[in-house]
């Protein structure tokens, strides 16, 4: 958005850099230190990234605009992993440009594949007076539908991720109010999720609130809480009535930020560090964190995607001039 291109100037950049020798000189080493895993590379025109999904059945990722948008980055299939793409740098190629929802970021994306489209969540990142869940068509890019969640004369939100269930309804966290907004497959506004249990006595804990989402093939979707750590199961058989806390057994999943699953048992969480494979052998009532697995933690990793199998990070900033590059990096996790 506009506020965001003004904030990451040139001049701004060049700032950083006179004022910052000793913390950039620690970035070049992170930056030019050989990846121990395999790694995506793409070009764009932005600093900023949110989220990114894999497209098997179009061979792409799907990418979603801080300053509003979607992208795709085409992956060749005659390229081998592993051997030559960590030195194949990729163009990513703007599919969606919105002139009536410019000012507001694009965050949280999600796959629809049964109906062969895309959710895409929109916001106000600055002033947060606007929320909205917009679709857009797989192969041609129009757009279905803007569903409006929020807007000036209500109270500030911060609409973040998506899900969407077998029936096509949607499922939009609120950061800031700790909410759920339910949007009909029509892009119809349905009910409001809320929750004493979404709200912390500790003020710190409620900065960052509702944010990773998936929904769960048994019909209950998958919540993260970032800032105090907590997932939820919100079983969706009973009207969306009964809300609990996962209780994590061993590990912490604080700051955890973007969710995929990896399998109906395992759950990839991004964020902080870059990414952590959660487990549950009892339906998600407990889990525990089996694995971690440190990334560039300094681009900020803040999603998770499967491609193939394999779990892949994005992250938040991409780096370089004039052209910023941004990296899909695999995850190995780790005990």
């Amino acid at each position: 958005m506009g506020c965001i291109t003004c904030m990451f100037s040139t001049k701004f950049l060049l700032s950083i850099l006179l004022l910052s020798a000793i913390p950039i000189g620690i970035l070049i080493g992170l930056e030019t230190a050989p990846p121990s895993t395999h790694v995506y590379q793409y070009h764009s025109n932005s600093w900023l990234r949110e989220c990114v999904k894999w497209d098997y059945l179009n061979r792409r990722f799907i990418v979603s605009y801080m300053e509003g948008g979607v992208g795709v980055v085409n992956v060749h299939d005659n390229i081998q992993e592993g051997i030559t793409t960590d030195h194949v740098v990729l163009d990513e190629i703007t599919v969606v440009k919105d002139a009536d929802l410019a000012g507001n970021a694009s965050v949280g994306i999600v796959i629809d594949r049964p109906r062969n489209r895309l959710l895409v969540v929109v916001a106000d990142l600055i002033q947060n007076r606007y929320g909205g869940l917009a679709a857009y068509d797989l192969s041609s890019w129009k757009r279905l539908f803007i569903a409006h969640l929020s807007g000036p004369d209500e109270e500030k939100t911060l609409a973040d991720d998506v899900a969407v269930d077998d029936e096509g309804n949607a499922y939009v966290t609120d950061a800031k109010t700790s909410k759920i907004w339910k949007v009909s497959v029509e892009g119809k506004l349905l009910s409001t999720i809320t929750s004493p249990l979404f709200i912390f006595k500790e003020w710190y804990k409620n900065l960052i609130a509702l944010n990773g989402i998936v929904y769960h093939p048994d019909g209950y979707l998958l919540v993260m809480h970032t800032t105090s750590g907590t997932l939820y199961k919100i079983d969706l058989k009973n009207g969306e009535g009964s809300i609990k806390l996962v209780k994590i057994v061993t590990g912490s999943l604080v700051l955890g930020d973007g969710l995929e699953l990896l399998s109906p048992s395992k759950l990839v969480v991004a964020g902080n560090p870059s990414g952590r494979l959660v487990e549950s052998s009892d339906g998600w009532e407990t889990a525990s964190v089996i694995g971690k697995f440190w990334g560039p933690v300094h681009r900020l990793t803040t999603a998770a995607t499967v491609k193939d199998g394999k779990v892949y990070l994005s992250s938040l900033f991409g780096l370089g001039y004039p052209k910023r590059k941004h990296v899909l990096v695999e995850a190995n996790f780790k005990n």
